[in-house]
């Protein structure tokens, strides 16, 4: 039997899940040791849940797909109104150094799920779906390439096994994050536990997302406002999705809300001269961050995982392992051996298994515990929300183009 649950319903389940996320992080030293983000922590359980339900009672539940679709919109349009160009220019080389080691990273994910499927005897294009078109990609590569391997290349079974490797990924990139970054900074010495926050936010420089645990003091104009300017951003993105669909520009609709967000930003700042409240900003896309995080969790179907044949489950943990190595060895030392590189190998992890808002809440866990790093804040948004989307679609369709 299979329950549907309306918007609000999904709503209230999330917060629910996220309340368990913080309680189980409040008492299980282990989570917090790690850097687990509270949603992943509250999303396992209630997926865990899910599960048991299902696979012994036959009971499942669908959850509104629209209130998470739109949660995901605000929280890339929150990364967009954040990306002022004063700021952007401030990733500068470090930014550049990032993209180099992420393009890498997805030449060596694809390789490492191809040979595997090839060895394992299987079609390399399978490697290439528990490659980078889930793990880097996600669920919505997983959907839209799934279906383009299914009609174009005869990869029967595409998108269930895209869903599933994506499902595993999401998982996987929200554990192994803060682990390794806790791994790098003790073994180098980098920061000490931090035991209380500072209770006073900075007024200048800060970036999106860096400081998730503050009180931001914002009032109803503030809020109204920012609201019209999400909502804004969100309009223009689903006209511009629908107004290039099968064109050769054509791009997921979050990538034109982050888009219209970056536009937004400075046609406001640099045109009209007046300043966006970076404060309300960070108070929307946070929320619809956690929020959107519990809704995914939330809604894997972990029964997808059993689809998995053993040799692509080989793939998979093969994948881990080498992210794990990739992150420590390569990430970690190419940007500098410093804190700063060892947040960003959290980020890393995060959209390198998972996707974007993984990587934001692998970071924030991360900078809770041991103190905030700008570079990482400044940086992972940027890359992991809209050049990781590029360099992945490049490398998948020239490897299709290869095996045409």
């Amino acid at each position: 039997m299979n329950f549907q649950v309306d918007a609000f319903g999904t709503i209230v389940i999330a917060v629910f899940v996220l309340f368990i996320g913080r309680f189980l992080l409040q008492h299980i030293s282990f989570l917090r040791n790690y850097n687990i983000p509270e949603p992943v922590a509250g999303g396992l359980v209630a997926a865990l849940v899910a599960f048991i339900l299902f696979y012994y009672f036959q009971l499942s539940a669908s959850f509104d797909p629209q209130i998470q679709s739109v949660l995901m919109l605000m929280f890339f349009t929150s990364i967009g109104l954040s990306a002022s160009l004063s700021k952007l220019k401030k990733g500068g080389k470090a930014l550049f150094t990032f993209l180099i080691c992420v393009a890498l990273y997805v030449l060596v994910q694809n390789f490492v799920g191809m040979s595997l499927a090839t060895l394992l005897g299987l079609d390399p294009l399978i490697g290439l779906i528990v490659g980078s078109i889930t793990l880097t990609g996600g669920h919505g590569t997983a959907g839209a390439w799934g279906t383009v391997l299914e009609q174009e290349y005869a990869i029967q079974g595409a998108v269930v096994l895209g869903m599933a490797s994506a499902t595993f990924g999401l998982i996987i990139g929200g554990i192994v994050g803060g682990p390794v970054a806790k791994f790098l900074i003790k073994r180098h010495q980098l920061a000490e536990i931090q035991t209380e926050h500072d209770t006073h936010l900075p007024q200048h420089d800060v970036a999106a997302f860096e400081y998730s645990k503050q009180t931001r003091l914002i009032t109803a104009s503030d809020a109204i406002t920012t609201l019209g300017l999400f909502a804004g951003c969100i309009f223009s993105a689903n006209f511009l999705a629908q107004w290039s669909a099968g064109q050769w520009f054509e791009l997921p609709t979050f990538v034109w809300a982050l888009g219209s967000g970056v536009m937004v930003r400075n046609v406001i700042e640099m045109l009209f001269k007046q300043e966006i409240f970076d404060r309300a900003i960070d108070v929307f896309g946070n929320a619809s961050l956690s929020l959107y995080l519990a809704m995914a969790l939330l809604s894997l179907q972990l029964w997808l995982l059993a689809d998995l044949a053993g040799a692509l489950l080989i793939i998979l943990l093969v994948q881990t392992v080498v992210l794990i190595l990739y992150t420590i060895f390569v990430t970690f030392n190419v940007m500098g051996k410093d804190y700063d590189a060892a947040v960003l190998a959290a980020g890393h992890c995060g959209f390198g298994m998972g996707a974007t808002p993984t990587a934001i809440a692998n970071i924030q866990a991360v900078t809770n515990r041991y103190g905030t790093s700008h570079k990482a804040f400044l940086i992972i948004p940027l890359c992991g929300a809209f050049f990781v989307d590029i360099i992945n679609a490049v490398v998948i369709q020239t490897i299709l183009r290869i095996f045409s």
